[in-house]
């Protein structure tokens, strides 16, 4: 499994528009990405004469690819920041 470690921060505000607080900007930063390692069970596609093999993430959906290609993304922090609106 490939686990990319993310950091999450979540900038609130409330307006006149809507008194209630909401979410106005949301900004991920990878952190950290740890590799699977190599495909497992690669894909041979074939189109005439010509044959390419191809890691399984590339061909395959999700429930189907092997533990090395499979992505695992992982909350590493999140922020929330209450930003005051002057008016």
């Amino acid at each position: 499994m490939t686990i990319h470690v993310v950091d999450i921060d979540y900038t609130f505000h409330t307006c006149p528009a809507f008194a209630e607080p909401h979410i106005y900007d949301t900004r991920r930063t990878v952190i950290d990405v740890i590799p699977g390692g190599p495909c497992r069970t690669p894909v041979t596609i074939r189109c005439g004469d010509t044959t390419a093999t191809v890691p399984c993430h590339r061909h395959e959906p999700t429930d189907r690819q092997c533990g090395a290609c499979r992505l695992i993304v992982t909350q590493h922090t999140i922020t929330n920041r209450h930003h005051e609106v002057v008016g």
